[in-house]
């Protein structure tokens, strides 16, 4: 197993010695440029699809169940690419990956609109899923292994910045797309975005030959277990609380399939010669507890992301476009925030300001727990400027702390878990969020039920108010009654969301201070050789 083992790293170590000097690109900012706009076209592509889904679901004649699959079809092909994205990058080199996806994903959102039924459209978010799904894990290792050292903390704080400005902002452009052209364009923005991306991925990114001995020696059936399994458990956590989870049968069996599916991965890395992932890296060190924050930053992020517009749209019916106003006071501070951070992490321990950015988003999700049934717009923007703040922070400081760990002769392994590690958080947060208030909301609609009873004076008084509203836009006085049992129905069901949306806060809140305490676990990062711990545009070419 050792010998294996070395003899992969060799192969790899070779490779990335005898093409050092295409690694390193002349013109690194245009690739930089690049790589970035990869992981926002990823990010937002799979965000407008989720705001945009009921415009989605009526082009194609889809009901709400059937419908449910279009996001979820988008993200399993993600998933189904990420453990491999960044091994096809070594093979192929991360110019070919990156032109091929990137054509594959522009033809693919160009004609997906036209999509005649749902059947199709679900093939195309797939492939457009498959696409994607290699833009981001190829990022970070571009970054930085083509900017100067002292300017690498500075392209990992640009990487955070994208992905925050990208989940962020999809609810504004969702919304003037729908108001102001028409649902198309939830495809197109992202489809006219790519063309960019390839014109900076040809100038910016070097060539590199292809690597014939990854190719040649390559793990399949690890590859298969790993990406099958994990996409199957991926999909049980995306239409989980839409089927009431292990009441279901389906559920139950993907969970099962790919659980069995992820046994016989581990089994068969850990027993077969030259595995294509080295588990033993995986679980030794800081990695581990590095893997949770990755995961736990979606967590946070998507959670929030999803109880805010939640709130705005059951409870003061606003639209996509009025939504999106409150969550761009996460993105737009970024923008200042990210280049002083960058700086900041020049100089002291990551794990300050990580803790320091965890403590802002817990004190954001307590202050936004104080929630009303009045609050609008304005009275989240004091929490959310807070949280871009400790987001900003926490983020880009638990990505560098990451690198620090880094070693170019584990990159295969590092790349499939860190964009697993992202894409997983964001769904377990999701899917525990989206359970978590529908059941809270059960048990307090029943709790307040309880003290709306029939014969009270309370209720009838009430009731009356209503029925005396309604009733010059009823039949009689019966359907007054009627409309205003139900409308009073209504008020029982909207008091009990907002109890439950101020129950997640606090949930996330006291998640968040769980996560800041175990901060004290994490050790230093280990010596790492200079080519890795300082990539520099001005080295020299190695010999070949």
């Amino acid at each position: 197993m050792a010998a294996a083992e070395n003899q992969l790293s060799l192969d790899i170590s070779d490779y990335q010695g005898r093409h050092a000097v295409l690694n390193i690109t002349p013109q690194p900012m245009v690739g930089i440029v690049a790589v970035l706009l990869g992981a926002v076209i990823s990010t937002l592509a799979g965000r407008l699809t989720t705001f945009g889904l009921a415009d989605v679901r009526g082009a194609v004649h889809a009901g709400f169940d059937e419908g449910a699959w279009i996001p979820t079809a988008f993200t399993v092909g993600q998933m189904l690419i990420a453990p491999i994205a960044s091994w096809l990058g070594m093979v192929f080199g991360p110019r070919r990956v990156l032109m091929v996806s990137g054509s594959v994903f522009m033809i693919s959102n160009c004609l997906l609109p036209f999509s005649p039924d749902l059947k199709t459209l679900l093939a195309f978010q797939v492939m457009s899923g498959l696409s994607s799904g290699t833009l981001i894990p190829l990022t970070i290792g571009f970054v930085t292994q083509n900017l100067p050292a002292q300017m690498v903390v500075y392209g990992v704080a640009a990487y955070s910045l994208n992905l925050e400005l990208s989940l962020n902002v999809s609810a504004s452009i969702e919304g003037w797309f729908t108001d102001n052209w028409s649902w198309e364009w939830i495809f197109w923005d992202t489809a006219l975005l790519t063309p960019l991306m390839l014109i900076c991925v040809y100038f910016g990114i070097p060539r590199a030959d292809k690597n014939v001995a990854l190719l040649r020696n390559a793990d399949w059936w690890g590859m298969i277990y790993a990406g099958i399994g994990l996409s199957v458990i991926y999909a049980a956590l995306d239409q989980g609380n839409r089927l009431d989870w292990f009441n279901s049968g389906l559920i139950n069996a993907l969970f099962i399939g790919g659980t069995v599916l992820l046994f016989m991965f581990v089994y068969h890395e850990l027993t077969i010669d030259r595995p294509w992932i080295n588990l033993r890296f995986a679980v030794r060190g800081n990695f581990p507890l590095l893997v949770f924050y990755i995961s736990f930053f979606r967590f946070v992020i998507l959670s929030t992301s999803y109880i805010i517009p939640q709130y705005l749209h059951t409870i003061q019916n606003y639209r996509a476009l009025e939504t999106g106003s409150v969550l761009m006071w996460i993105a737009i501070p970024q923008f200042l925030i990210a280049p002083i951070v960058a700086t900041i992490l020049r100089f002291v321990d990551p794990r300050l300001p990580m803790a320091f950015g965890l403590a802002l988003v817990g004190y954001a999700c307590f202050m936004a727990g104080e929630m009303t049934m009045d609050w609008a717009t304005s009275d989240f923007l004091p929490s959310q400027v807070v949280q871009a703040v400790g987001q900003c922070f926490a983020l880009t400081s638990v990505l560098w702390f990451n690198l620090k760990h880094f070693d170019l002769k584990e990159v295969l392994t590092f790349g499939a878990v860190l964009q697993t590690a992202r894409l997983f958080g964001g769904e377990v947060g999701s899917a525990f969020v989206q359970t978590f208030l529908r059941m809270q909301e059960q048990i307090y609609s029943n709790l307040i039920g309880l003290h709306v009873t029939v014969g009270s004076n309370l209720t009838e008084e009430r009731l009356r108010d209503y029925a005396n509203v309604l009733a010059s836009r009823s039949i009689g006085t019966p359907e007054a009654y009627a409309r205003a049992t139900a409308l009073l129905a209504r008020e029982v069901q909207k008091q009990a969301y907002v109890l439950s949306f101020i129950d997640g806060f606090m949930v996330l809140g006291f998640a968040v201070f769980v996560a800041l305490l175990l901060i004290l676990l994490l050790r230093d990062p280990p010596a790492r050789s200079a080519s890795v711990s300082a990539p520099n545009v001005n080295s020299e070419p190695a010999t070949h």
